[in-house]
């Protein structure tokens, strides 16, 4: 890479999440000396990339450091000669979340924004829009890393691999980091103290062993997390306590997402009660982001409100700017993200993507090996696997057959028949934003 000019662009610049990225850079400037940040957009962004990018300008000079903001709708402008490519976006915007979480509990079926049928839907419209942007980086910046963060990440990162001709792709989460603060909180310890061995997929993750000053301590920590007052980390999920017996016996963390396979019937009950009382979780966003855009808008402002925490984005930029800096220094230095197994995990297929701790190098992340995912866990990991690359496949090729498969092997799905009624009306539903679906119609 060339060291006079460091150039990131980040696709879905318009986000309330980009302040968190651009503290992410400010705080990490000396070893990451960037020169040109690009926020790139759609014309429905436009208001929000505007009042977003005024702030990380704001920023960026109340730190008084030499980064150049470019604001564009052009995404090829954006992306000319990056060194790196961050996407944030949500194709179909919140109210495309909405209808992901509403339809599916019509027929007594979890709504969720990445998993259930919301996943497969955010994923089949999310991978066609990536898959052209790794085509458009191949052309205008084919040295650079994609760092993905566009959930469904683990499906997502899935289809890049499989279905694109870049390999520089890493998908990132703020789960792990989530996982690793809760457990210094749990603890009282400094972060940089603890590490986790995790293994398995985006949102499916476990934590195999936690290491303090690389110690292991993991049985301590399971003996907390028995203790129903510990069990849930992260924002954005009520957790409820896991039974003693269940985690004990299982002798691995769960990351918060596990909540809906291993207490799928209290979720959908919670669920269900939220949509009518307060509105699904992306209708409660909307009204967070609205609030948090005028304060963005506040041209006193010039640091990341905290405010933006309560948005469930904890920890995304140390996460995305940690990683970034580390491929860039080269630091070797071990954080989990979603890569290419390569036979890390021994019961997943070696082609694809799995979230596991990784060596990061300036080559990428060299998996961990991990040996299998405990015997208890192996099944479901494996089955939302299957599903991740059902509906990849579904996206790419617009299969209508394989989305009702991909929704029906699914374990939030209870029957083939509930998946298909789900499917078509959220084809209906999402119609524009679907278009691999409707085209041979018009053929005939």
């Amino acid at each position: 890479m060339s060291n006079h000019k460091l150039k990131v662009a980040t696709i879905g610049g318009g986000s309330s999440y980009t302040p968190e990225l651009v503290e992410g850079f400010i705080k990490r400037y000396d070893e990451f000396p960037l020169t040109e940040l690009w926020l790139a957009d759609i014309e429905e962004g436009k208001e929000k990339l505007e009042i977003v990018g005024n702030l990380a300008k704001r920023m960026i000079e109340n730190a008084g450091l030499p980064i150049d903001v470019h604001l564009t709708l052009d995404r090829r402008a954006a992306l000319k000669d990056a060194d790196f490519v961050t996407t944030q976006f949500r194709v179909g915007l919140l109210n495309a979340r909405a209808k992901d979480e509403r339809i599916p509990l019509k027929y007594g079926v979890l709504g969720q924004e990445t998993n259930g049928p919301g996943g497969l839907f955010k994923g089949l419209r999310t991978i066609p829009v990536i898959l052209d942007i790794a085509k458009e980086m191949e052309e205008l910046c084919p040295n650079a890393w994609l760092i993905n963060f566009t959930n469904p990440a683990g499906m997502v990162t899935e289809a890049v691999l499989r279905y694109s001709n870049i390999d520089k792709v890493i998908g990132l989460c703020n789960v792990p980091i989530g996982m690793e603060m809760g457990i210094a909180k749990l603890l009282d310890v400094e972060h940089s103290r603890v590490r986790i061995d995790f293994t398995g997929l985006n949102h499916m993750v476990y934590g195999l062993d936690v290491y303090v000053d690389g110690v292991s301590v993991k049985d301590e920590v399971i003996e907390k997390l028995s203790d129903p007052a510990n069990s849930s980390f992260v924002k954005n999920i009520d957790g409820m306590g896991w039974e003693p017996a269940f985690i004990q016996s299982l002798n691995a963390l769960t990351c918060p997402y596990h909540m809906y396979y291993y207490k799928s019937k209290e979720m959908l009950d919670k669920a269900i009660e939220s949509a009518e009382k307060e509105g699904t979780r992306a209708e409660v966003v909307q009204k967070l982001e609205e609030e948090l855009f005028e304060l963005y808008k506040d041209e006193n402002l010039n640091i990341k409100p905290p405010q933006l925490e309560e948005r469930g984005g904890a920890y995304y930029s140390d996460a995305a700017v940690r990683l970034i800096t580390s491929i860039y220094k080269d630091k070797r230095d071990i954080q989990p993200v979603n890569t290419r197994n390569n036979g890390a995990i021994a019961s997943i297929p070696a082609d694809s993507a799995v979230e596991v701790s990784s060596i990061i190098t300036k080559d990428g992340p060299i998996p961990l090996t991990m040996g299998d995912i405990p015997v208890a866990a192996r099944g479901l990991v494996q089955q939302i696997k299957s599903f991740e690359r059902t509906a990849a496949e579904a996206a790419v090729t617009g299969d209508y057959n394989k989305a009702v498969l991909a929704l029906a092997i699914n374990p939030l799905t209870p029957s083939d028949t509930i998946a298909k009624k789900i499917v078509d009306e959220m084809l209906e539903a999402h119609k524009e934003y679907l278009p691999q679906f409707f085209q041979t119609e018009t053929v005939n």
